[in-house]
């Protein structure tokens, strides 16, 4: 069953609405980056968990800078598993 414009277009606004905002996932990691708040915001609260269990063996820290350039595909993915629960809502 494929949606209706009307219904994508509803989705679309709850993702942009409800989903992660790159921005705000830039500042958590520049300014909380000790706390991993970006990927708890992102919604990996492991791999959060384990990039500040690894700054005690220094390899968070290049973690930390790797994350630059994930970031923004973290925030796709996030977006893109949102559309997928708005629209199981929607045909349901």
């Amino acid at each position: 069953m494929t949606l209706t414009t009307e219904q994508q277009l509803l989705i679309e606004a709850r993702v942009t609405n409800a989903g992660p905002n790159i921005v705000v996932a830039y500042l958590f990691w520049f300014f909380l980056w000790f706390l991993s708040a970006h990927r708890f915001y992102l919604g990996r609260p492991g791999s959060a968990v384990l990039q500040i269990l690894s700054y005690f063996i220094l390899i968070g820290f290049v973690w930390i800078l790797v994350d630059i350039f994930l970031i923004p595909g973290m925030v796709r993915a996030r977006q893109q598993a949102l559309r997928a629960e708005y629209a199981a809502i929607m045909r349901a």
